[in-house]
């Protein structure tokens, strides 16, 4: 029996009637079902998941293994069940009450047999008012791991693992945890794992809130069923990973949603379990917390972990409270501005009878940047900005905006003012109006001939920021991301006169960040792309002396009359003729009865910037004119090198008369 590419299991309790959408969006997957088995594992159900799963078997035979035990109370024992029997290279969880988007399997095998992953992420959408986590699917990763990537906020088992990582571990659910079991097989997954791949691009899994909200994976349990998990997440946390940045990182996740999610039941528990409860929280997240682990922790999280550690019980239920009042309101909570620091007005802040120290609300480093790019414009030399930018909750009063340049590579950078405008109203939007903007605005002009401190910014690619200050408090950010509909991103690249003479300078935004950074010198956008010419060269219609040639030009802009071509014989003659453009395409005219005698070749220049020109038909007849009462010719060169060659000169008169006084051939003679 040949063996499948991926085993889907499913855990089904009274799955009725979610469960004919999940099994069916399994076997229509365009992976094909030569390439699958569905594993279905019924964990004692009394609706009708049974009846429909035995009419699906008819429907998909031979695609469908059914297992049926007594209810188990929980998703792990049916979830190792199937486990136990898969077949494929690869295995899936599936719940029961989801479905997967019908490329789903194709897509994420794929990747993961591409890249050599073990575990495999599909984009999550939640349906029905459930929240997916999104945190990790902003874009596509070939190859991460649990320490450089934001998978490891996401410990549902609904993803794509290779079945010889699972077996090789001996990876299991726990049978004895009612919640946190998934924690205890995706964590040591993760982290074993040869490599972890993102598919952000594709809707892979559909998360289904149940309208009686009755999905296993929702249960919610209280204080004790938390904290018979969490210690256990905590040893296999401290026994796989070692002191430092990984191990901090881990724990960032279980000491902010954890955490949160403990003291949300704490509240609801009588006084003496609650004082339990909070003792053994202290004691489990001690080995995990220490004072390193702050920066990464938003204020609340420290707020929370410091009332946990000092056992400040009553503390702890006012801020669950105000927690939940937050959750509630339209608005922001303010801040306290002191000494170029923001401070949230959380519960308890500088109360004297509490001392809670003040980086408990520090959230300087965490204040919202809103910015938006409304004029970006490259004119000559200068490029032209302006917008908006303000640090969220913090008044615009003692503004100190700065435009930044900073280069890429070398680092160099450079600080330019810009002009404050008025923004009435902004704000008012936001926070039910509560916080009003009205000097955030601003414009620049920056001109690369002087900008890099009265000199020349250098060749390089000069990436553009704002650093948005007021109140003595500084927060620099890049902008772009954030424009007007009318502001493009698009490349714009143009050739400038500058004193040390022509540059190119392209105005364009970053990918996928869409951020606006100015190329100085053709380090990613070459001038000569923009440039071509037709292969056709013609003498123009209404002008038989004058050489005709055509191209395009998609420069967004260059000195006027610098595209030309530039000519030059074989005796050192040399001029040059402009070009007449329009909409992006150019024609120049080369007048033939200007040119001194000789062979001429040329090309089309712009600035230092040169293409060659075409060669001339072999059958483009002579043309003809009179200088100074004297026949003239000009006519392709005969075995001219590549490109254009042009033969110009005097008829000889005495040649022109013995050719003609030849007789024809086969005419008799006199």
């Amino acid at each position: 029996m040949a063996i499948p590419a991926v085993s889907v299991i499913v855990a089904a309790y009274n799955a009725m009637p979610y469960l004919t959408r999940c099994i069916t969006s399994v076997a229509e997957q365009t992976i094909g079902q030569d390439e699958l088995e569905i594993i279905v594992v019924d964990d004692g159900s009394t609706d009708e998941t049974a009846r429909e799963l035995h009419r699906l078997a008819g429907v998909y035979p031979g695609l469908i293994t059914i297992f049926e035990q007594p209810n188990s109370g929980g998703p792990s024992a049916p979830r190792n069940a199937g486990l136990d029997h898969a077949r494929g290279r690869f295995v899936f969880f599936l719940d029961a009450d989801d479905y997967l988007g019908p490329e789903a399997l194709e897509r994420m095998v794929a990747m993961a047999e591409k890249n050599g992953t073990d575990v495999v992420l599909g984009k999550m959408v939640g349906v029905g008012g459930r929240e997916a986590p999104a945190s990790m699917f902003r874009r596509d990763q070939p190859k991460t791991d649990v320490f450089s990537s934001r998978v490891y906020w996401t410990l549902n088992p609904m993803k794509l693992f290779r079945r010889e990582l699972l077996e090789r571990h001996a990876l299991r659910f726990p049978v004895d945890l009612s919640i946190g079991e998934d924690q205890l097989f995706v964590g040591p997954a993760y982290l074993h794992a040869a490599g972890i791949s993102v598919l952000a691009s594709y809707d892979c899994l559909y998360w289904v809130q149940r309208e009686d909200e009755g999905n296993i994976t929702l249960r919610p349990g209280g204080t004790e069923t938390r904290l018979t998990f969490l210690p256990r997440v905590v040893d296999m946390i401290m026994e796989n990973v070692p002191p430092g940045p990984g191990r901090d990182h881990l724990a960032q996740r279980h000491l902010t949603v954890e955490v949160q999610q403990l003291l949300d039941h704490l509240v609801h528990e009588p006084r003496p379990q609650q004082e339990k409860a909070l003792a053994r929280l202290a004691d489990t997240i001690t080995p995990l917390w220490h004072e390193g682990l702050n920066d990464r922790l938003s204020a609340m999280a420290r707020l929370r972990l410091h009332l946990v550690r000092h056992r400040m019980l009553d503390e702890l239920l006012a801020l669950a409270r105000f927690e939940r009042e937050l959750a509630r309101s339209s608005v922001s909570t303010p801040v306290l501005i002191d000494r170029g620091r923001a401070l949230a007005r959380y519960p308890f802040l500088r109360d004297p009878d509490r001392a809670i120290p003040d980086t408990c609300y520090d959230i300087t480093a965490q204040l919202g940047v809103r910015h938006r790019i409304d004029r970006a414009e490259l004119h000559g030399t200068t490029l032209h900005l302006a917008g908006h930018g303000y640090l969220h909750r913090v008044a615009t009063e003692d503004v100190t905006t700065e435009l930044v340049l900073r280069e890429r590579d070398s680092k160099e950078e450079f600080r330019l003012p810009v002009t404050h405008t008025a923004t009435p109203r902004l704000g008012a939007d936001e926070d039910s109006g509560h916080y009003a903007y009205e000097k955030a605005g601003f414009e620049a002009t920056v001109d690369i001939t002087t900008a890099a401190d009265g000199g020349p910014l250098q060749d390089g690619l000069w990436d553009i920021s704002l650093a948005i200050g007021a109140r003595g408090i500084t927060r620099e950010v890049r902008v772009g991301s954030k424009r007007a509909t009318t502001v493009s991103g698009k490349a714009a690249t143009h050739v400038v006169n500058t004193t040390e003479g022509p540059r190119a300078a392209t105005l364009y935004t970053t990918h996928p960040h869409g951020n606006f950074t100015l190329d100085l010198g053709e380090q990613k956008h070459p001038v000569l792309p923009h440039l071509s010419l037709d292969d056709t060269v013609r003498w123009a219609a209404d002008a038989p002396t004058e050489l005709e040639l055509t191209g395009r030009c998609t420069l967004a802009g260059h000195p006027e009359g610098a595209l030309a071509v530039a000519v030059s014989n074989d005796r050192g003659d040399s001029t040059s003729f402009v070009a007449s453009t329009t909409d992006g395409s150019f024609v120049v005219r080369v007048p033939v009865t200007e040119l001194p005698a000789g062979i001429w070749h040329g090309a089309l220049r712009l600035g230092d910037w040169a293409l060659p020109l075409p060669a001339l038909p072999s059958n483009l007849t002579a043309a003809k004119w009179r200088r100074r009462a004297l026949p003239w010719y000009a006519k392709p060169a005969v075995n001219g090198e590549n490109g254009l060659a042009l033969h110009v000169a005097r008829t000889d008169l005495v040649k022109a008369m013995t050719r003609r006084s030849k007789p024809r051939r086969g005419a008799a003679a006199c």
